[in-house]
């Protein structure tokens, strides 16, 4: 069976990782695809969503082999959020939520704390929430308030996170936070360092809010957190005190490519729903497709999405070879594949004009999903910040390459 997008991805991909991608097509053909609109009739967590993906062992490509997992490549793992984001965001996200909420654990916990979750992480017996973002702290993480205050063999944490994805059911929290001394003044300071922490859900002193309501992106919940106090015995630590921005943003890195593959899938599923309207609907005595205007509009669609494939997937394999760019690579890769994901469900809806406003046509909560991925791992206008700075750094750096068609000398001199 042809497709509307191209193939030509899939010959990266090693035999193992196309039978697995061929599982993921065939679920959301039979399942998930259909299943769609009811996940997304009220946000509630999607259980049997997550199971589906526990079972096939799609989730478990987010985890190492030693513990059940099949720790698959970045460029398998944006194919799998690809396909699933094409029908139901709820779906692609809890692949991507599994990643993000554990790689910190896989990265930084003890041997011993690793046998212990990892094994009931990756087989759906247990969920894990990434608790980063605060009121006052969201793409700029150096604004962290949260502290953890050094007492005796452990700490205390003290604070607030919101826009926590599953913090209603997840049973351990990756919890971020600045370290201090006892005997230090209260409330974090810039200078103090990260720590990332394990915390049960059930430790006293922990609160979890209620699902908070929101635009889109239902059967995911999202919720606030409040830690008052709260006792953490050092055993939890992930990795040493001061490395837990760095384990943070490794965790990030990921979570942006799955943002962005999320994001195309989607945009492909939108022109696929439109491009199917357009071919049965007439207007002014022939199909709407047969007008050059529509046409226009799906060729720059189509071809725009492709080219923001080709973006994402560069920056997929330079995350496996450990590039030393990859974060980067991966900031463009969010930035253009999530924009082009909101103006692509944007035209769709569209091409479709008021059936496409329809909530019984799937475009409506294509268009209310898309504008999450814009936002959530930081914005896109974080994102040109970090990919401006990063070009500003490296064309002010002596060992960079001068433009042979530049004079030698200072530029600023008359010439």
């Amino acid at each position: 069976m042809t497709r509307l997008f191209s193939e030509r991805f899939l010959h990266a991909l090693e035999p193992d990782e196309l039978r697995l991608l061929e599982t993921t097509r065939r679920l959301c053909r039979e399942r998930i695809g259909p299943d769609a609109d009811a996940v997304a009739r009220e946000d509630t967590f999607a259980a049997g969503t997550f199971r589906l993906l526990v079972e096939h062992r799609i989730v478990a490509t987010a985890f190492p082999r030693r513990f059940g997992g099949s720790e698959a490549r970045q460029r398998l793992r944006i194919r799998l959020v690809e396909e699933l984001g094409r029908v139901c965001s709820a779906a692609a996200s809890l692949v991507t939520g599994a990643d993000l909420s554990c790689r910190a654990i896989v990265a930084g916990a003890s041997e011993a704390v690793q046998d212990q979750l990892l094994p009931a992480l990756c087989e759906g017996r247990l969920q894990a929430a990434f608790a980063l973002t605060e009121p006052g702290a969201g793409s700029d993480v150096r604004n962290l308030a949260t502290v953890a205050v050094r007492a005796g063999e452990g700490y205390r944490v003290s604070g607030r996170k919101k826009f926590i994805t599953r913090a209603n059911v997840a049973d351990w929290f990756v919890v971020v936070a600045r370290c201090r001394d006892e005997q230090a003044p209260a409330g974090a300071s810039p200078d103090d360092p990260f720590v990332a922490l394990l915390i049960p859900r059930d430790t006293p002193g922990l609160t979890a809010g209620p699902a908070v309501d929101k635009l889109g992106w239902f059967g995911v919940p999202i919720a606030e957190l409040a830690f008052d106090g709260v006792a953490v015995d050092a055993r939890w630590r992930l990795g040493a005190e001061g490395e837990g921005f760095a384990l943070a943003q490794d965790a990030l890195v990921r979570a942006r490519l799955g943002h962005a593959s999320m994001a195309l899938g989607r945009a492909m599923g939108a022109v696929e729903i439109a491009a199917a309207y357009c071919c049965e609907r007439d207007v002014f005595g022939k199909p709407l497709g047969a007008h050059q205007g529509v046409q226009w509009m799906l060729a720059d669609a189509i071809t725009q999405i492709e080219a923001s494939r080709a973006l994402v997937d560069a920056a997929a394999a330079s995350y496996d070879r450990g590039d030393a760019d990859a974060a980067v690579q991966a900031s463009m890769a969010k930035m253009h594949a999530t924009d082009l994901g909101m103006k692509v469900c944007t035209d769709a809806l569209q091409l479709t004009g008021g059936r496409g406003y329809l909530k019984a046509f799937p475009l409506e909560r294509f268009f209310r999903d898309a504008k999450l991925n814009q936002i959530g791992e930081g914005s896109s206008e974080v994102h040109r910040t970090v990919i401006g700075r990063d070009a500003v750094r490296r064309a002010g750096e002596a060992s960079l390459e001068r433009h042979p068609c530049l004079p030698a000398g200072k530029l600023t001199t008359d010439f």
